[in-house]
């Protein structure tokens, strides 16, 4: 299973591309020293910080109390998290490439990421950008992510979204096993080669078994409307200039779930297990998925009602993993309904 795994889709939509024109709004004074470093793109209007004594780049626009948004993967960069940029005039939306994400710096070695030391990250962000309670939305691991940070530091947590995302190492295992029945089932000529491949001792981080993974379309997986994830590339020239050296890590990925993750969970992510945690949080709690999502299956969704009880829940009839994309009305309507019933 690949939670946002491969990035093959372009979004007719502007809106993705138009976001990168970001206006970053007047904000609490970042709490660092600035060195040359330190730098600011003129196109994006991102800056780096430094965190751990890594280099971690972040970027802002809009007003209000700061929102987090938390990209998935694990491994891809913050770029597709600009989908919800249209919540930029109530809310200060802070994106975030990672440790080993996007623009922010690489591992020498793939063992230093880890889910706790996004844990760590994130919460240096906090600090550094001076802000006291944050909001937080975590899409797919971004939603890993964020169900660990709540946990680990709640009261600088306001509100929690949880959108297309895992409980523990179990659900990760069960949606992995109900993508490759979808692949057997309905490519059965890539299955076969899979198996052949499987069969000599190659597993999911071989370069040739990610290739022929890859093969399976992303809308097939991921999507209610393939369609909604086609497109051509239509950035301009400056925009496809901009550095971006880590859009998805395949090192990072397979670190955290294991070296034959698309088949057999291992590495942070089979140890996770969020479940009997869920039901202390005290703040705001919202969790959504979509009714086609294939990688985070409603069966298992629908028991974060079990396990977080006081939470509010939605399934996107018309989506898949990613309803930002293929019901954004209905979810921003959501989210701003949210947000004003618990201000």
């Amino acid at each position: 299973m690949r939670s946002i795994r491969y990035n093959r889709l372009t979004y007719s939509s502007s809106a993705l591309y138009l976001s990168l024109f970001i206006l970053i709004c007047t904000t609490p004074a970042f709490s660092y020293n600035h060195t040359s470093e330190d730098t600011i793109n003129p196109v994006l209007h991102g800056r780096y910080v430094t965190i751990h004594d890594t280099r971690l780049w972040v970027e802002m626009e809009g007003k209000g109390r700061p929102l987090f948004l938390l990209s998935g993967g694990p491994g891809s960069s913050h770029s597709y998290m600009h989908q919800f940029t249209s919540m930029r005039d109530k809310h200060l939306l802070v994106y975030m490439d990672g440790y080993g994400r996007g623009r922010s710096d690489t591992a020498r070695t793939p063992g230093e990421y880890g889910i706790s030391r996004d844990v760590e990250d994130m919460e240096g962000m906090r600090v550094a950008l001076g802000f006291d309670q944050i909001d937080v939305l975590g899409h797919s691991y971004g939603g890993v992510l964020a169900q660990a940070y709540a946990i680990k530091y709640p009261a600088h947590v306001a509100h929690l979204i949880l959108a297309n995302t895992f409980f523990s190492a179990e659900m990760w295992q069960a949606n992995d096993d109900n993508s490759n029945h979808e692949i057997e089932c309905n490519y059965p000529e890539i299955w076969k080669e899979l198996m052949a491949l499987r069969k000599k001792g190659l597993i999911s981080s071989d370069p040739v078994h990610q290739k022929l993974y890859g093969q399976v379309p992303y809308g097939f997986l991921y999507a209610y409307n393939p369609s909604k994830f086609e497109g051509e590339d239509n950035r301009t020239p400056s925009e496809k200039s901009i550095p971006h050296p880590h859009k998805f890590n395949s090192a990072l990925y397979y670190q955290l779930v294991g070296a034959d993750g698309d088949f057999v969970v291992g590495g942070d992510i089979g140890k996770m297990d969020f479940r009997k945690d869920l039901g202390q949080l005290k703040m705001p709690l919202l969790i959504y998925t979509g009714r086609y999502d294939r990688v985070a299956i409603p069966k298992f969704a629908l028991q974060y009602k079990e396990y977080a009880p006081q939470a509010s829940f939605m399934i996107f009839e018309k989506s898949g993993h990613n309803p930002q994309v293929e019901e954004p009305q209905k979810l921003f309507e959501l989210l701003d309904h949210f947000f004003k019933e618990h201000p």
